[in-house]
């Protein structure tokens, strides 16, 4: 019934609207029990999202796309133990935000680009498969994986 774009969508979503609350608390200087549902739901859908997202392979994990989602995580993992900081909270809150941009809109070579192999590593399918790979290569493996 739910296809992985529904999850993906679902959880952006969510992801997007717990961060939003999250920076708002922290912009405003909300008392820090407030902002912990908000903290655990992000951290929690951004997760799920990476999951989602490395589709069971490590691959993901090593490239531009996988270090910038594991960036964010890191960083919101971190903010507990800044609770007696609000300037350094909002600044990491402010941080993740811009790493989620970059990341968000930086081009596929970079997203794609492994670490490790030193080289972009494209997936056979998704957003930019089509500028990695070629329009015609895309095209014939999605048509072979059926």
């Amino acid at each position: 019934m739910f296809n992985a774009r529904t999850w993906n969508i679902a959880l952006r979503t969510a992801h997007i609207a717990a961060m939003g609350v999250l920076l708002g608390g922290h912009a405003f200087d909300l008392d820090p029990q407030r902002l912990h549902l908000s903290l655990g739901l992000t951290i929690a859908t951004g997760a799920a999202l990476g999951a989602l997202e490395c589709g069971g392979g490590l691959l993901w994990f090593h490239q531009g796309r996988g270090v910038m989602t594991l960036s964010k995580l890191v960083l919101l993992c971190a903010v507990p133990l800044l609770w007696e900081f609000p300037h350094a909270r909002l600044a990491v809150m402010l941080a993740v935000v811009a790493i989620a941009s970059v990341g968000s809109h930086m081009p596929a070579r970079l997203r794609y680009y492994s670490l490790i192999y030193r080289e972009v590593m494209p997936e056979r399918s998704g957003p930019g498969a089509n500028v990695l790979l070629g329009e015609e290569k895309a095209e014939e493996i999605r048509t072979e994986d059926g």
